[in-house]
């Protein structure tokens, strides 16, 4: 992929020809979060699992990425250090997890394997390669001890979890807290170790199952009603790119060896994007006017949060990181990947990430400088 907007100056230039690890690359999050470091002229490999549905977004870029990728499974460490051993990578983004709330009662046992076992395997990898000096861990909004309330949670709030899947993210975010103070701290520490949780994260190139912007353009693709088994419930709706965003400016300021930065944050978006599934389902009908919905609500379905939103202020007031696209935006770009994607099998992924970086650089945002090019 080549560099995208050569007017603005992005991250301070600081991933130029640096050595990125990307686990879960070829995941929805992992394989945007590639395109972008490619764009940046990143050297990027990517360690995950061979993609899990057809189509996926990472086969469908894949041709467009300057990277290489070693297909393996987080839970098997010596894959790990072979792997970190060949690449010696500077900076880690750890992304592979196994994502669902729903797949996470079907296979509880599975999934706190992978996502927390997994991630120590992950610190291992990186302890016991010198040329690691930053690591990002990418958890979730749900590691939190969910009580339903009104106001944002913040970085600081209890860890927990009432479903198998958020209570491994919950686990998860306390080994980071423990291998960060074991070994990853002090003035001598080579590795800065933070932890990074967004909320709900939506765009072009999501096919996992039981995710209701994936099963909407499923459904419109093939003239089909769309379902809806929760329409009051209530995410913090945000384009995927606004968290890479802050992933980035994140991983930024662990390379410029900023130790303050070691610490978990929260990237969301504001309180316009918390939004009910229903109203999600009708913003985006604006764009695609294919979409048909039911409302077919199901005592038996499984737990699932009613209502999770993130307190952002830290991220905003000290790592100067802040939304750009509303959820107006947010939905009209969602819908129009999938409805090109659909109708012409155009993929606009390029073309969205440059148009972001562009509304980024009108907004003034911090990790964008403009080069006068």
């Amino acid at each position: 992929m080549q560099t995208l907007n050569s007017a603005y100056r992005l991250f301070g230039s600081i991933y130029q020809e640096k050595r990125v690890l990307v686990t879960g690359h070829t995941g929805f999050k992992g394989s945007w979060l590639c395109a972008w470091l490619t764009s940046l002229g990143a050297e990027v490999l990517g360690f995950s699992l061979v993609p899990n549905t057809s189509p996926n977004h990472f086969d469908l870029i894949g041709s467009e990425l300057a990277m290489d990728s070693v297909f393996g499974d987080i839970r098997d460490p010596a894959a790990l250090q072979e792997t970190w051993a060949e690449f010696q990578p500077e900076i880690v983004f750890h992304l592979a997890a196994q994502p669902l709330v729903r797949l996470s009662y079907e296979q509880p046992v599975e999934t706190l394997h992978t996502n927390v076992l997994g991630t120590a395997n992950v610190f291992e990898a990186c302890r016991s390669t010198s040329s690691v000096r930053a690591v990002v861990n990418i958890t979730s909004d749900k590691c939190y001890e969910n009580r339903e309330w009104v106001w944002g949670y913040r970085e600081n709030d209890p860890m927990g979890g009432y479903d198998p899947y958020s209570a491994s993210k919950g686990c998860a975010e306390l080994v980071t807290s423990a291998y960060r103070n074991s070994f990853f701290s002090g003035d001598m520490s080579r590795l800065l170790l933070s932890s990074a949780r967004a909320g709900n994260v939506i765009g072009g190139g999501d096919w996992a199952k039981d995710r209701i912007v994936t099963d909407m353009m499923e459904a419109a693709s093939r003239g089909k009603t769309l379902r809806i088994r929760n329409p009051r419930a209530t995410r913090p709706w945000q384009h995927v790119l606004e968290p890479l965003s802050g992933y980035l400016l994140l991983g930024q300021r662990l390379l410029e060896e900023k130790q303050e930065y070691a610490d978990g944050w929260n990237f969301g978006p504001n309180d316009d994007g918390a939004i009910p599934v229903i109203q999600v389902v009708q913003a985006m009908q604006k764009t695609w006017n294919k979409i048909v919905y039911q409302i077919d609500e199901d005592a038996e379905n499984p737990h699932e949060a009613a209502l999770l939103k993130l307190d952002c202020s830290k991220a905003r007031m000290r790592l100067g990181w802040k939304g750009v696209w509303n959820s107006e935006i947010t939905f009209t770009r969602t819908a129009e990947w999938y409805k090109r994607f659909y109708e012409t099998g155009t993929v606009i992924t390029t073309e969205q990430l440059t148009a972001y970086i562009h509304d980024a650089g009108q907004a003034g945002v911090s990790w964008v400088e403009e080069t006068g090019d």
